[in-house]
């Protein structure tokens, strides 16, 4: 590559709004917004010095953080002659230097929003060239989204330095630049150890508004990537980082091959503990507004009523929330996961819960429906069930499983006609009386109750309550 010069055009528009007052620089783009577009991608394009990119580079995304509807100028009819996405993408390859990164990254990412609806195929036209050498939307966000997931997969720290990509940092918040450029240095101390995630995060969450990009994401297998950044919040920084992490799971929520690859990690659990513990209402209303669009797909809607989601519901529901999106939200979630719960109540699924031997308090175990309804279920290959259910009293540690087990006991004794007698031939009697003794009081309550109907029958064990 050849550097060349600045044009005397370009050198005289940059001289007209460089460090001018923000109010003098938005008049500027406001008359002529894409002859300064032009001149800054022409500069990005032709010129190689490092000092000159970085500066360049800093100009545009001030001027998009101060107004990103100036995004829609680079798509602007004059510019149809410029491949405007090119030198971005470039950028992105530059080695050494994460400061130039961050920001292409960043700025491709307002401009890829900001083109009009439509455009998805050629980024531009001209008669100079041929359509084949301008760079395609699919060129771009490719790029990107390579980008993104090499800055998440192999970020590696290694004492003081942290390498991302081709970028690197050296100490607390230093990145390694070879000059300076005059009033750059407080954007540049932004760049450091922790700003690689963010930025990433940041990044992804305004592409993935894309079909085309949670495509490319999801092919890239970047969606692992997200699992173990949804956590419970700790700084002010963790909450942002948190709240787009959760937009992102949010946008790929609409897209079934990702719902697909989501149902196979972590990510429900996860979002459940962050509902629980977050205080912040945009995030809860976020993770929520995920969970409803999970909750018909896939065995989503089963894991939710296992992992103790109707009840968290109802506490959140509970909390005194000033965001009505939120409790609108809340209450969708609620009728959804009722209907689910009467799809969910059957004696397959409840045979899966035992046989696995990890029991939890899941509707079922408490409706009187499920139990009267599949009694004689529990007849099915010489009381199968009822046997593993009592053989838990003997190999389980966990209280929670014992105390449902015990409850379950209780409950075959009030609705099987001769269940008194079963359940004693199975000599699980003595086994539930070792554990009215047990140092759990849930334990002791439902093994109690267990032992009263079995000594009452079923004629009286309806007297009883849980």
């Amino acid at each position: 590559m050849t550097t060349k010069l600045i044009s005397g055009t370009g050198l005289q528009l940059l001289r007209r709004y460089d460090k001018k007052p923000e109010s003098y620089k938005a008049q500027l783009l406001d008359d002529d917004g894409p002859a300064y577009i032009r001149c800054f991608v022409s500069i990005l394009r032709d010129i190689f010095k490092e000092e000159t990119v970085e500066y360049v580079l800093a100009l545009i995304d001030e001027m998009l953080l101060a107004n990103p509807k100036r995004a829609r100028l680079f798509h602007d009819k004059s510019l149809a002659g410029e491949d405007i996405y090119d030198p971005f993408l470039r950028q992105l390859l530059w080695k050494g230097n994460w400061f130039i990164q961050e920001k292409s990254c960043k700025i491709l990412s307002f401009i890829v929003s900001g083109r009009p609806k439509g455009q998805d195929n050629v980024i531009a036209h001209s008669a100079a060239k041929s359509k084949n050498e301008f760079t395609s939307i699919n060129d771009v966000l490719k790029g990107l989204v390579d980008w993104l997931w090499i800055v998440k997969e192999r970020r590696q720290i290694t004492g003081n330095t942290i390498s991302v990509g081709e970028g690197r940092w050296l100490g607390k918040g230093k990145t390694a630049y070879k000059g300076h450029v005059p009033g750059l240095m407080g954007l540049k101390n932004q760049s450091h150890t922790g700003r690689s995630i963010p930025v990433a995060i940041n990044c992804l969450s305004t592409l993935l508004k894309e079909p085309a990009v949670r495509s490319s994401f999801v092919q890239a297998d970047g969606v692992k990537l997200l699992i173990p950044l949804i956590s419970p919040e700790s700084t002010q920084q963790s909450i942002q980082l948190l709240y787009e992490t959760c937009l992102c799971v949010w946008l790929l929520s609409y897209y079934e091959p990702a719902t697909d690859y989501l149902a196979t990690t972590k990510c429900l659990p996860r979002l459940i503990d962050v509902a629980k513990g977050s205080t912040k209402e945009k995030v809860v209303r976020l993770v929520v507004l995920i969970l409803k669009n999970l909750l018909h797909k896939g065995s989503f809607g089963a894991q939710m009523v296992d992992l103790g989601l109707p009840q968290l519901v109802q506490s959140l529901k509970a909390q005194a929330w000033s965001d009505e999106d939120l409790l609108e939200a809340l209450n969708q979630l609620e009728e959804g996961l009722k209907d689910n719960i009467k799809k969910l109540s059957s004696f397959d699924r409840y045979k899966q819960e035992v046989l696995l031997g990890h029991l939890d308090w899941s509707p079922m175990h408490k409706d009187p429906i499920f139990w009267r309804d599949n009694i004689t279920n529990f007849e099915e290959h010489d009381f199968q069930i009822l046997r593993v259910l009592i053989t838990i009293l003997d190999t389980s540690t966990d209280p929670r499983t014992l105390a449902v087990a015990c409850y379950d006991l209780s409950q075959f004794i009030q609705y099987h006609q001769a269940g008194r007698i079963i359940v004693t031939d199975l000599k699980a009697k003595d086994r539930v009386m070792k554990l009215m003794n047990h140092e759990n009081a849930e334990v002791t309550k439902n093994a109690l109750l267990c032992i009263q109907r079995l000594f009452l029958g079923a004629k009286y064990a309806s007297f009883l309550q849980a």
